[in-house]
């Protein structure tokens, strides 16, 4: 199972924090919301790395 770490507003912001968690060593997947255009897109991890992926997010 995966979960949301992060809502990015544009695929800008989400490509920069997923190249942000993948250089810490994460997996990341992202998911557009609704339609991919609209732009919002949620920032996925496994489960298990959830935890340790949102302290990174929050020391960025």
């Amino acid at each position: 199972m995966w979960t949301v770490v992060y809502m990015a507003h544009n695929k800008a912001d989400a490509d920069r924090i997923q190249c942000h968690l993948m250089n810490e060593g994460f997996l990341v997947k992202l998911k557009p919301i609704g339609r991919e255009e609209e732009g919002v897109f949620e920032v996925l991890v496994p489960n298990g790395e959830a935890e340790e992926a949102h302290e990174v997010l929050v020391n960025l």
